[in-house]
């Protein structure tokens, strides 16, 4: 089996050979000639595509598995009395020789019911879990209040990361809240006010017509929960120290593609207005299925200078727009895209600026008047997170022999200037 360097070495070849094919047509290429060698480079696209999801599969599920090895090493490693430091040995003991982790997958099997759980992981449970290594916690809401091991919580947040950019801190910017109750922040554009030449001994002008005008946006704190997630009986009698990557996943999907959702294109209205939403015009296409390179250019521009600089600056839009991006030239024949440096890290890039793909925005198939492309500086789009994640889980007659698990967030989000951030859109007609 391929490696994840092999997978992505694949994909740049293929890439290059598209980029190769494209070259190859000329002025004096016939119709005939044009249309072959554009179905390659589509074929050969879809297939570095195809492979690039591979490779990303693959190092999940690689870092997956080197989670699970680490969790146990260090289960194995820490002396069972520390995990209740300042406690006297004997009663450290008292729930017998188990660590929290392994109490909390009693827990599960149990399905919640603490009755059905051995004594000593009751005992350990009952205790809590407070040393200092797992200091990120979240408690079950459904079920009783017990702290969720990390190794959850940590699964459960790269899965959501993997399925949006914007609950990505890397690309928005984040405020963590321990309450839910609303933030007021200040807004203000002053990039249209001028300074005026002094004459000597004048008195200077005081109309109000400098004043800084300030206005402000609330973030709110906005409920949403993935629903009952059924979960086997054999699943968790079986898979004790697997199971956080199993739930996490199954989790984390369903919050990251509705938080992505919300903070993409949320209207604002009793839900968190989306950056799309929010972003100021930029740009209207001519076609009402197609963006030009010319047309990227002059929208990257409808961006004030003063917002083009910051390691948050860049583009967002479809993958599907991407795919077309690809194949655009500017008017001297170079590529607006740039691919990354795999080997060295190296992001692709489109006119320089670093790009995320956000699987919420309209594609270019989505008809007249969709917002395809955003661009501008993403730190001005502010995401507001209430602690972390809540994780339930519940017996019930529905469930048996299986139990339950849930997921539970809040947030917000909104965009501080939205001279900041633009949209390109497609034709009306």
């Amino acid at each position: 089996m391929a490696t994840v360097k092999e997978l992505r070495e694949q994909a740049a070849k293929a890439v290059t050979e598209a980029r190769s094919l494209l070259d190859a047509i000329s002025d004096t290429s016939t119709p005939e000639q044009r249309k072959e060698a554009e179905q390659s480079v589509d074929k050969a696209l879809d297939e570095a595509t195809q492979i690039e999801a591979r490779a990303d599969r693959m190092a999940k599920l690689e870092e997956a598995e080197k989670r699970t090895i680490e969790s146990i090493d260090r289960a194995e490693r820490e002396a069972r009395e520390s995990k209740r430091p300042g406690l006297p040995i004997a009663e450290a003991h008292q729930g017998g020789d188990m660590d929290y982790r392994t109490a909390f997958h009693e827990y599960l099997k149990a399905q919640g019911v603490k009755g059905d759980m051995p004594a000593e992981a009751r005992a350990v449970l009952d205790r809590g879990f407070t040393s200092v290594e797992h200091r990120a916690q979240t408690t079950t809401a459904a079920a009783g209040g017990y702290t969720i091991p990390t190794e959850l919580l940590n699964v459960l947040t790269q899965s959501m990361l993997a399925f949006g950019p914007m609950y990505n801190p890397g690309i928005t910017t984040e405020i963590v809240t321990a309450g839910g109750g609303a933030i007021t922040m200040p807004t203000v554009n002053d990039t249209a006010s001028v300074v005026v030449k002094h004459t000597e001994g004048a008195t200077l002008t005081d109309d109000g017509g400098s004043d800084v005008t300030f206005g402000e946006k609330t973030l709110n704190a906005y409920a949403f929960n993935t629903e009952w997630i059924r979960v086997a009986k054999e699943l968790a009698d079986d898979s004790v120290f697997a199971i956080e990557t199993i739930l996490g996943n199954l989790l984390g999907e369903r919050l990251g593609r509705r938080a992505n959702l919300e903070l993409t294109v949320g209207d604002g209205t009793g839900d968190p207005n989306g950056i799309v939403t929010a972003s100021g015009a930029g740009l209207v296409a001519a076609a009402t299925a197609a963006i030009t390179a010319d047309e990227i250019i002059t929208f990257l521009h409808s961006v004030d200078p003063a917002y083009r600089t910051g390691p948050k600056v860049g583009f967002m839009f479809n993958d599907s727009t991407l795919s077309a991006i690809r194949k655009l030239k500017d008017g001297d024949g170079n590529y607006l895209w740039t691919m990354g440096n795999i080997q060295a890290g190296l992001p692709g890039s489109l006119l320089g600026y670093n790009y995320s793909i956000n699987q919420a925005m309209a594609g270019l198939g989505s008809g007249v008047n969709s917002k395809v492309m955003l661009f501008g500086d993403m730190s001005k789009y502010y995401v507001r997170k209430v602690g972390q994640p809540l994780i339930g889980a519940i017996q019930d007659k529905d469930f048996w022999p299986g139990f339950g698990i849930a997921g539970y967030i809040r947030f917000d989000g909104e965009l501080a200037d939205a001279a900041a951030v633009k949209n390109l859109a497609l034709a009306a007609s």
